[in-house]
């Protein structure tokens, strides 16, 4: 099964997003399929042979549809803007003089004299049918290419609704300019002004709606543009300027003053300082040094450098912040099912309520009457703002969220977020730098020597430090076992070494007990079954966790952390951060033991960067995972904090909580702007211009409501 992307043309509203995704996930083998009005994109979980077949789908069901290769290049797909645009100029030029004719005698009478008096009604009005015919035919002719067809599949979509009203007013009005015996005396009357005023109207409400969806995919558009075009790369000797994406893995790449990183990788030679913030958000550069790792789309301070590419193309970090971003962008919460089988049956159930407003006037009114109300009713209850409330508010909800350094890799992480009553973080590299230092050690050169040359086949945080406290020169280890939550073990020399926590101890039969100051980790080794001495660690803590601690509990938060740490050295930093609940001393399942019981009190974040986090990560309602953490925890998380910062953790809160209310306030009113206006334009009380304007009104609100999220800030 793979997630399959596709471009897809001719969706104007949620009747034609449903329509679209409808006719995707009817092909056999298609697990999901979600498409995506904001930005004319949809995901489908399917295997890669049927890429043809859904594409096929799509199309015969009148939204063509064409695969995109790499999600790291989808951006918002609207409309294009100066085409629309030119679209709105001609309409308004050519729907201008009928209003002004037209609608100018009714406002201010003498001018209706004076039409009569040196032009004549029947000149006046074979003018006017010219000019709404030039309308229909050329600005308008779209509608008729989309919702013709759309008709005669018996699947009407916007197109359709606007392609009735306006026909229904030219036509009656073209019989009433050339034919006027067909009609009662009192009937006859030409409303060419109503068919340019609809196609003026709606094309304006989509040259708007177009600019302002332009916007939502800025978030997208500013990550692609932090990659560089070329980069300075420097082989055989020979330095050359090369296209990024001709750069290998091994590449040494020259970085000048002032320029962006092409790649990931380290700095070979040369001391400088990075600036970060366009990818994790952080405003002060970081020191870069000989070994020190460097993203891609970063920006080198004033001093040049040296670096090796390790990832290149799509595996360097941008690209995977890209492609998560998009992935997120395209997501489709629960609240969009009920949205989707709404506007499904929307249109056609308009169009019944349309025609026994003809009826209706008909059987009380009169002709003019009946057709001024049903094309009212056909054009207000065009379901656009209904099909946008979500997307467009998870658009530039998430992209805010990318810019924050929170990456919300799951959509239903984003409607999960807002509703979490606890935060569980794990205690080192979450809320402490991850990079302790050995404080003091009882050990003797000569063990110290095994026990580092045992702690460098580990992957535990606290290996690090002790193999550099012990120096480059050491004996082979053999036989090397890790005991997850407990510690390792190995055969140096001879000797066998067993390195790790008091439970370590106690499983190889040592029972020393030691004492080691408040907010220190004791690391305890054993000698062929005998104690031979500690080694103590701290962890500094991180600058903004106390900041992150108090923010949560703003937001009405309970923090809690959950350490595999003594409870000492946990309970300590707990104390220094704010935080009352502290579990410590718990293993890998532990922790996802201690998830599951805070579950009972209502939804769990938990926020991890270890292997040993991943099962935690995997078992909480939301997964949050330290973007500079291992892999395995990011696969496992729901949410990723792209600088590690824990801050991020109140952020992608705030973010949730106003994207929800963000959406609710978008269907409020595009559901409550329906239930309203139609039942006002049934009782003709409404004219056609006036539901045309409204209803592209109600489109550009939505957008634009939407768009305040992207000033969130925390």
């Amino acid at each position: 099964m793979a997630t399959l992307r596709f471009e897809i043309q001719g969706l104007n509203c949620g009747a034609c997003a449903a329509r679209a995704q409808k006719a995707m996930s009817a092909v056999g083998g298609v697990t999901s399929a979600h498409v995506n009005l904001a930005n004319h994109t949809a995901i489908v979980e399917a295997p890669d042979k049927l890429v043809g077949r859904i594409a096929e789908a799509s199309t015969q069901a009148g939204y063509p549809a064409q695969a995109i290769a790499q999600s790291a290049q989808v951006v918002a797909k609207v409309a294009d803007v100066s085409a629309l645009g030119r679209q709105v100029l001609w309409a308004a030029f050519l729907t201008l003089p009928l209003f002004v004719v037209e609608m100018g005698g009714h406002i201010y009478p003498p001018f209706h004299h004076w039409i009569m008096a040196h032009v004549g009604l029947s000149v006046s009005w074979g003018a006017q049918f010219v000019l709404a015919t030039l309308v229909l035919v050329g600005p308008g002719r779209g509608f008729y290419q989309l919702g013709v067809p759309a008709l005669l599949r018996g699947a009407p979509d916007m197109n359709s609704l606007v392609v009735l009203g306006a026909t229904a007013a030219w036509a009656y009005s073209t019989v009433a300019t050339f034919a006027p015996s067909a009609l009662p005396q009192d009937a006859i009357a030409v409303y060419f002004e109503a068919a340019g005023v609809i196609v003026t109207l709606i094309l304006l409400g989509r040259w708007l709606e177009a600019r302002a969806k332009g916007r939502t995919g800025a978030a997208i558009k500013r990550l692609i543009g932090l990659r560089p075009e070329t980069a300075r790369v420097e082989r055989d000797g020979q330095m050359q300027d090369i296209q990024v994406g001709d750069v290998a893995i091994g590449d040494r790449v020259h970085l000048a003053a002032g320029a962006r990183v092409p790649v990931d990788g380290v700095v070979t030679k040369g001391q400088g300082v990075i600036d970060e913030a366009m990818i994790s958000g952080e405003p002060i550069p970081v020191e870069k040094g000989i070994g020190d790792a460097v993203v891609a789309g970063t920006v080198n301070g004033n001093s040049a450098l040296v670096m090796e590419a390790q990832a290149v193309g799509a595996d360097t970090m941008l690209a995977r912040i890209i492609d998560m971003v998009a992935q997120a962008q395209g997501a489709r919460l629960p609240v969009q099912d009920l949205v989707n089988k709404i506007t499904l049956w929307f249109v056609p159930a308009v169009m019944v309520v349309a025609a026994l407003t003809v009826l209706v006037w008909l059987a009380v009114g009169s002709l003019p009457s009946a057709l001024v109300a049903g094309v009212s009713v056909l054009i207000i209850a065009c379901p656009c703002a209904m099909g946008l409330a979500t997307p467009t508010s998870i658009m530039v909800g998430t992209g805010r969220a990318a810019e924050l350094g929170v990456l919300f890799r799951r959509g239903d992480a984003l409607q999960g977020l807002q509703g979490v009553k606890t935060v569980a973080f794990d205690k080192t590299g979450t809320l402490t730098v991850g990079a302790p230092v050995v404080v003091s050690s009882t050990l003797r050169a000569v063990d110290l020597a095994a026990v580092a040359a045992v702690e460098a086949a580990s992957t535990h945080p606290l290996a690090g430090p002790i193999v550099a406290l012990a120096g480059p020169h050491l004996p082979t280890a053999q036989d090397v076992e890790t005991i997850p939550g407990h510690g390792v073990q190995g055969v140096v020399e001879g000797r066998r070494i067993v390195v790790g926590n008091a439970a370590m101890m106690a499983w190889d039969g040592v029972t020393e007990q030691v004492d080691v100051p408040a907010g220190q980790t004791a690391v305890m080794v054993a000698i062929d079954g005998t104690f031979a001495g500690v080694l103590t660690l701290t962890d500094d803590i991180k600058p903004t966790a106390r900041a992150t601690v108090e923010a949560l509990k703003s937001q009405g938060v309970e923090v809690v952390m959950i350490s595999g740490d003594t409870a000492t050295a946990a309970e300590a930093l707990g104390a220094s951060l704010g935080i009352e609940t502290v579990i410590a001393g718990v293993l890998p399942d532990g922790k996802v033991d201690a998830v599951r019981a805070l579950q009972a009190n209502g939804k769990v974040a938990f926020v991890g960067d270890g292997i040993n986090d991943a099962p935690a990560l995997a078992a909480a309602d939301v997964g949050i995972a330290m973007g500079n953490g291992t892999d395995i925890a990011v696969d496992a998380a729901d949410v990723v904090l792209v600088s590690g910062n824990p801050m991020g953790v109140a952020r992608g809160i705030e973010v949730s909580r106003r994207t929800l209310r963000n959406i609710w306030q978008n269907l409020g009113w595009a559901f409550g702007y329906n239930v309203v206006l139609i039942p006002v334009a049934a009782l003709g009380l409404l004219t056609p211009q006036l539901a045309a304007l409204a209803m592209a009104a109600s489109s550009v609100l939505v957008v634009g409501n939407a768009l305040r999220l992207r000033w969130v800030t925390v």
